[in-house]
């Protein structure tokens, strides 16, 4: 009996037979046996294929009999080699097919696990209660804004008293401060010598309002211009 015969008739471990037929993994494992095996036949085949037309060129028309011979061999290898390839273009589709269906099952399972998962996770939740929780956490966030807010907001200490009198207070103050400067103010005395009846020539040191002419004496003209600018600051 061949191998592949093997493969396909019973050749499954006692395991499989009992469980009604091979896991996914054991059915790959064989194709992939099966796949070695008749790429190991290619080979053999194009090695023959070579060694009839090697035998075809020695004997060309010397010997017409033995190289037509070893060209019919080599036809019947290359039809065997064709067959082989076509094996496994099928065999390799399957694997692909089987593949891709054991990958969806255990994409599957696994989403069942998650589930399963999920659904425990989810049988002590009750959603009353994680209504009453989520209330409870927004109240919280609103207390500790307005404490927050009440924190960072200005200090408004001493705020009873009236602005209004607190004014008055102050204009008065303004007011005794400008007295005093009127008073600490010393006018320019009154030029004794008196203003003469026609025109004529000035006293050599004569005041006016607001305006004093240069004197003889340089430092009483500096006490006069000093005298003048208290003056002028009260009159502003």
């Amino acid at each position: 009996m061949s191998k592949i015969s093997k493969f396909f008739k019973g050749g499954g471990s006692a395991a499989s037979k009992g469980r009604g037929g091979p896991s996914p993994q054991e059915a790959l494992a064989r194709l992939r046996e099966t796949e070695e095996m008749l790429s190991k036949k290619q080979e053999y085949l194009e090695t023959r294929i070579e060694r009839e037309l090697a035998v075809a060129r020695q004997h060309g028309t010397k010997n017409k009999r033995a190289a037509l011979q070893a060209l019919k061999r080599k036809k019947r290898y290359e039809k065997q080699l064709n067959q082989i390839d076509g094996t496994l273009s099928t065999i390799e589709f399957q694997r692909e097919a089987l593949e891709n269906s054991h990958t969806n099952t255990e994409v599957l399972k696994n989403m069942g696990y998650a589930a399963q998962a999920m659904k425990k996770v989810h049988e002590n939740m009750d959603l009353n209660k994680i209504d009453d929780l989520m209330q409870d956490i927004t109240e919280q966030q609103d207390v500790a804004q307005e404490i927050s807010d009440a924190i960072s907001s200005r200090a408004t200490f001493g705020d009873e008293f009236d602005e209004d009198e607190l004014m008055a207070e102050l204009e008065e103050l303004e007011q005794e401060e400008l007295n005093k400067g009127m008073r600490d103010v010393r006018l320019p005395s009154v030029p004794s010598t008196s203003l003469p009846s026609r025109p004529g020539k000035m006293p050599a040191c004569h005041f006016t309002f607001l305006k004093i002419k240069p004197c003889s004496s340089s430092r009483k003209r500096a006490e006069d211009e000093d005298e003048m600018k208290k003056l002028a600051a009260w009159a502003s």
